[in-house]
């Protein structure tokens, strides 16, 4: 018991390195990951299971470069810049490949079908009547027979497309037309 209160103040507040040496090894790091990263990661969407894998294996890398447990700053910029090529290599094959495209990237799963639900395809994602309806109602959607198509798209998310069209969507694309 007499441990448990027992705190080593030294051990707590006293560096073990240079207070200089971790105000640079932090300032290194940060610069070289926000530049990386501005850089590398230019894509549209929401963050993915793959990017999130990518952050993380690249804050611990980091870490190691920031700690100073022997582990120069050089080191650790090397295995960030060599997990974001790999990361990159990963999204320009996916790009220019359709083959590594299918193989990298989920397809769309179609959840719903002309107002009904394709239970099959849901029980192969796990996906609940609870969370359609909660994804449907986010969407501003009541019914699902008010569905045409529902699809789990590859980010994750859900999309919708009501029956009947969207009449602001044809307006809307020839206002902001797609440019080559």
């Amino acid at each position: 018991m007499e441990k448990f209160f027992e705190v080593d103040w030294q051990s707590v507040f006293v560096p073990h390195e240079s207070l200089f040496e971790i105000f640079i090894r932090g300032s290194i790091m940060f610069l070289v990951m926000y530049a990386i990263l501005r850089i590398f990661r230019r894509q549209a969407g929401s963050v993915g299971i793959a990017d999130l894998l990518v952050i993380v294996i690249i804050a611990d890398a980091a870490q190691n470069g920031m700690a100073g447990d022997s582990k120069s700053v050089t080191e650790a910029v090397l295995l960030i810049v060599t997990i974001v090529l790999w990361d990159f290599l990963f999204d320009w094959l996916g790009f220019k490949s359709k083959f590594f495209a299918r193989i990298l990237e989920p397809q769309t799963l179609k959840v719903i079908e002309n107002g009904r639900l394709l239970r099959e395809n849901m029980k192969s994602e796990m996906i609940t009547y609870d969370e359609i309806m909660s994804q449907l109602r986010q969407n501003g959607i009541e019914r699902i027979e008010d569905v045409e198509t529902g699809s789990l798209e590859s980010d994750g998310h859900f999309s919708f497309i009501k029956k009947g069209g969207d009449k602001d969507t044809e307006s809307n694309e020839k206002q902001h037309p797609i440019v080559n």
